[in-house]
């Protein structure tokens, strides 16, 4: 069945539409297993972790633009390339 054709139609596994799922509307995955909390339009937190996803992935850049600079240091690579060192010659 082309999707065109499938578009709107309840979905036999969950019994629900796949845009009623993105609206929050559909509560349980499969028939006769628990439902599920679906976050509704009034929800307080809705997009909460869209947002704390983003904040760890900004986190996240910051961490990698510092140990870029840090491992760029003519120190920091020569104690590194010691470590390496004394590790592969103690094996």
């Amino acid at each position: 069945m082309r999707r065109s054709q499938h578009h709107g139609k309840k979905n036999p596994v969950g019994g629900a539409t796949s845009a009623e799922r993105l609206r929050g509307r559909a509560h349980s995955c499969r028939p006769g297993r628990t439902e599920r909390w679906a976050p509704q339009d009034d929800d307080p937190e809705l997009g909460a972790t869209t947002a704390e996803y983003g904040i760890v992935m900004l986190a996240a850049v910051g961490f990698a633009g510092l140990l870029v600079v840090i491992l760029r240091s003519e120190e920091v690579r020569e104690m590194l390339l010691g470590v390496i060192r004394t590790a592969l010659s103690s094996g």
